[in-house]
């Protein structure tokens, strides 16, 4: 608790102005962004939690894509199904997609979790489900290690003219991450019943979300049905992930399965700074709403 005292101290100086007043989106960002050690120190706080009293702690972490890989290379091969390196294939996206719902529902309920914090300090309240991206940001990093280090032992060719592509993609999800954190925690104070219902949209999202299929089979299955295929990328994750397939996976065909565009990786970055445009959309918007959500949520907890 220490690491939070001081960070307590200086949030209920006389010198804050009260959280109640109306703030601008650049003053919220920097109030966030002064109050930056509270964030990491509440990162943390979350990291700790998770693997409390847990031997390994978080090697548990980086156990978890290893286990995928075994599990999804054995069945996939007793069914028949899929492609060569078809575990790969679907790691480089279920990696990714772990981080996103991971953060999602864990930040959603970031502020009722910490309601005694709420009613007893002032700070920007944002910090709190930002706090629980920082967490899922993490294991995702660690995740990331043990799938490389599998990607060096299987040998796996990766496409070094895709690669630089993986930190834009990263940044623009935790963009819209982020976002949706701050949108989805007010709502779950005032309507608790948000938390139950994103468990279920979350389930169907994955569906929608081109990981266990191949963007380049949904397309022209869309286009059957009257539905144009670009739709599928109206998908924030659809061009974060199918960047991600491309640049790992190393590949866009095989063994004449087409699986993504080979349009060149401008074209990827193209889709991925379209998707960041919308997620700092959504971003501004939910510093909005969570700034008038604000000045309630102590009341509502």
């Amino acid at each position: 608790m220490t690491a939070l005292n001081q960070p307590a101290r200086r949030l209920a100086s006389n010198e804050l102005r009260p959280m109640a007043q109306r703030r601008s989106i650049p003053r919220h960002v920097r109030e966030i962004f002064e109050f930056r050690e509270l964030l990491a120190s509440l990162t943390r706080k979350e990291l700790t939690v998770r693997y409390k009293h847990s031997a390994l702690g978080f090697v548990w972490s980086m156990i978890q894509p290893l286990f995928l890989l075994v599990v999804y290379t054995a069945v996939f091969a007793i069914l028949g199904a899929g492609f060569p390196r078809f575990a790969i294939w679907v790691l480089c996206g279920l990696l990714i997609w772990t981080f996103a719902a991971t953060a999602m529902l864990t930040a959603t309920t970031s502020i009722t979790a910490n309601a005694s914090l709420v009613g007893k300090v002032k700070f920007p309240r944002a910090i709190l489900p930002l706090a629980n991206v920082g967490g899922a940001l993490t294991h995702f990093l660690l995740q990331s290690a043990a799938f490389a280090g599998v990607l060096l032992v299987t040998r796996h060719s990766v496409d070094w003219t895709y690669m630089w592509l993986l930190p834009i993609a990263l940044l623009v999800a935790v963009l819209v991450v982020s976002g949706l954190a701050l949108l989805l925690a007010p709502l779950n104070v005032m309507a608790r019943d948000t938390m139950h219902l994103l468990e279920l949209l979350v389930m169907g999202w994955f569906w929608m979300t081109p990981i266990l299929y191949q963007y380049e089979r949904a397309v022209p299955f869309l286009e059957r049905h009257g539905v144009p295929g670009e739709v599928l990328l109206l998908n924030p994750f659809t061009s974060i992930i199918i960047t991600f397939q491309r640049a790992i996976y190393g590949k866009s065909e095989i063994e004449g399965i087409i699986l993504l565009p080979d349009n060149g990786p401008f074209w990827y970055l193209g889709i991925l700074l379209a998707t960041g445009a919308g997620a700092l959309i959504i971003m501004a918007l939910a510093l909005k709403v969570f700034d008038r959500a604000d000045a309630n949520l102590a009341e509502a907890l």
